[in-house]
């Protein structure tokens, strides 16, 4: 979030490392956890959504194809924005308090819901909702692609529930998914980044989405679009790959316990709903 929205005529931050550096160095370790609040409360929402949903959705189409499992991913995508959208404004501003202070002298935000109770106070459901849409455009496509990589990298490593490597091969499928998931719209999540974060300094820079992609590449150039992309890949691979591999793991072993023949795990597993 900081090296995506960080001024380009004073920047902070000349790559990821040297932002890891410095918010140590002047915020200490606590400030790499600042705005974590937000994604504990939202994230095992957001999770047992997106499964729910993904899961539901695949049952529906009746057929477990490659589109099948784009379509069932993005209307998960779509769904789960409902919560993400005002988790990550909530995370997106408690980031970006009291950058480079070591003790925050102004205080805005006491934690992630005080930061929604007041931005609610302050603008009401539509300043609590920003950036909605490009959250919308961001998520939807992103878990299409999530899904659907999962499905075809299990299915070509043959991850077999006896299979000893099953777990390894798991954990790769999932970090490549996340990785793949990322990669195929980061450019709408620095857009995203920006839109949350504008006005925070009591200056509001841009109108909406188009208007804050032309300003950005105006004064940035196309690198602008990249802005954080190494931090973001290095946190999607582990999170993600423990995140798939421990919903199939779980489900595989609730499918053991149960003693119905419909709900005996075929020989490949493939997606958690199949």
């Amino acid at each position: 979030v900081r090296l995506q929205v960080q001024n380009v005529e004073k920047p902070l931050y000349r790559g990821t490392f040297h932002c890891f550096q410095s918010i140590i160095k002047q915020e200490s370790a606590f400030g790499l956890y600042k705005g974590i609040g937000s994604p504990m409360m939202g994230l095992t929402f957001i999770n047992a959504l997106v499964f729910g949903v993904q899961g539901n959705t695949l049952r529906a189409l009746g057929k477990d194809t490659p589109l099948n499992q784009f379509l069932a991913g993005s209307a998960a995508g779509a769904i789960q924005c409902v919560i993400c959208c005002p988790m990550e404004l909530a995370k997106t501003r408690m980031q970006l308090q009291g950058t480079g202070e070591y003790k925050l002298k102004t205080k805005n935000y006491k934690n992630s819901l005080d930061c929604l109770i007041k931005i609610y106070q302050k603008e009401g459901l539509r300043g609590i909702n920003r950036g909605m849409v490009s959250t919308f455009i961001r998520e939807t496509p992103s878990f299409g692609f999530y899904f659907l990589t999962y499905d075809c990298m299990t299915r070509y490593l043959g991850c077999e529930a006896e299979d000893s490597y099953v777990i390894p091969k798991l954990l790769f499928s999932g970090g490549m998914s996340g990785i793949v998931s990322w990669l195929s719209t980061y450019p709408m999540d620095v857009i995203k980044s920006r839109l949350q974060a504008d006005g925070v300094g009591g200056v509001t820079q841009y109108k909406g989405i188009l208007d804050c992609v032309r300003k950005s590449y105006h004064e940035e150039g196309w690198r602008v679009f990249t802005r954080g992309l190494t931090s973001t890949l290095l946190r999607a691979f582990p999170v993600n790959a423990a995140t798939f591999a421990t919903v199939t793991v779980f489900l595989m072993y609730m499918k053991s316990e149960d003693n119905l023949p419909e709900c005996e795990p075929g020989p490949v597993i493939h997606q958690p709903s199949s």
